[in-house]
């Protein structure tokens, strides 16, 4: 008989004692009989390690229950998780080696496991050649296999029409931390990206050491996200931040090569630069350039906690990192998703903003 091996711990301590003890005790044994099943059934239904017709499962719960086997709760939970929907959830991000992606993805797979509404699985893609084509592409193939999926994407008419395919067959598509002007997407979920520029904008104004140059770096401004972001930014040192001069927007195409040469021209044509602030990604290029010049002291704003940013943080290369809470994201991600493919009627356009977290050197930990 072949049995798991926590069950098989189980038995044993089942084992009476004493005569009274056999008069308390219900064994595993006792529900098999009183289920009419054998024992390698039971220890199925209680471990769920093999399929159990549905009716053979209720009948061995049922006995459970009647005789007062302590298992009882554990196979009504296993049983109640049985019978919950299978959802295949797609995601679809970018740029396999960037640490932030990275944490995005093995996030979004431990909140789909978790989901108590469903059994749910989690197909998680990385685009590294971020040409619209290649995205759209990719987010076809994705929903092709998935009941819904979520992307990052660049805001173009490749991507709306993927959007709208996938949306015609009845799979709802998620916007993740730069929306789309596509009209057939499921929803948006992320931050508010024009009050994280304005709250960026007003950290450099308040951390510069005095008034001067300012630059921007955005990856694309075909990232909606990152465009809303350097517009809150510029539209507050319109307001608030007299004798302060902004550089023309450099676009770094979230690279971090790309990053790190542009810094290094940057301070070396603006030595009256007092500060930088990066919408995008290519941060790590950021950091490193700042690090070759030694340049600390300068009012440095950028995105999302990594191992790069907080060592920064430490160092006093970077005085600032509005970051994304990430397990909480994913976490409403997925409960968006699960909306999305429920039986109820159509939640229409949904749009989910998270609050941002602010980190320095004072509040953040080593890695």
């Amino acid at each position: 008989m072949d049995l798991h091996p926590e069950t098989r711990e189980a038995m044993l301590a089942e084992a009476p004692a004493s005569q009274d003890d056999a008069r308390r005790r219900v064994t595993l044994a006792d529900v098999a009989a009183a289920a009419g099943v054998g024992v390698a059934t039971v220890d199925r239904v209680l471990n769920g390690r093999r399929p159990v017709r549905e009716a053979t499962a209720e009948r061995v719960l049922t006995a459970a229950e009647r005789i007062g086997y302590h298992g009882a709760g554990i196979i009504k939970q296993r049983l109640l998780a049985a019978a919950q929907p299978r959802r295949r959830f797609g995601f679809l991000l970018q740029k396999s080696r960037d640490a932030f992606y990275q944490a995005i993805g093995a996030s979004v797979v431990r909140a789909t496991a978790a989901a108590r509404q469903i059994r749910g699985e989690a197909a998680v893609i990385h685009v590294d050649e971020l040409a619209p084509v290649r995205i759209a592409d990719e987010l076809v193939r994705l929903g092709g296999r998935c009941d819904a999926v979520a992307c990052v994407a660049v805001d173009h008419p490749h991507v709306t029409r993927a959007v709208a395919e996938l949306a015609g067959r009845g799979v709802p598509v998620f916007t993740l931390l730069s929306d789309l002007s596509a009209p057939d997407r499921a929803g948006y979920v992320g931050l508010d990206s024009r009050k994280v520029g304005r709250t960026g904008a007003w950290l450099i104004a308040r951390t510069a050491g005095r008034p001067g140059q300012v630059a921007v770096f955005v990856g694309s401004h075909r990232y909606l996200g990152q465009e809303m972001c350097e517009i809150g930014f510029r539209s507050y040192f319109r307001e608030h931040g007299r004798g302060f001069e902004l550089l023309e927007t450099a676009i770094n195409l979230d690279d971090p090569a790309v990053a790190h040469a542009f810094t290094l021209e940057l301070l070396q044509r603006h030595p009256d630069l007092v500060g930088i602030y990066d919408a995008g990604g290519g941060r790590e290029g950021i950091i490193r350039a700042l690090r070759e010049e030694n340049r600390k002291g300068l009012a440095v704003v950028c995105n999302e906690l990594t191992d790069a940013t907080r060592a920064a943080l430490i160092d006093g290369f970077v005085s600032t990192v509005i970051a994304l809470p990430v397990d909480e994201f994913c976490s409403a991600v997925v409960a968006e998703m699960i909306e999305a493919t429920s039986d109820g009627p159509p939640a229409g356009l949904r749009h989910r903003v998270l609050p941002f977290r602010i980190y320095v050197s004072e509040n953040v930990d080593p890695a």
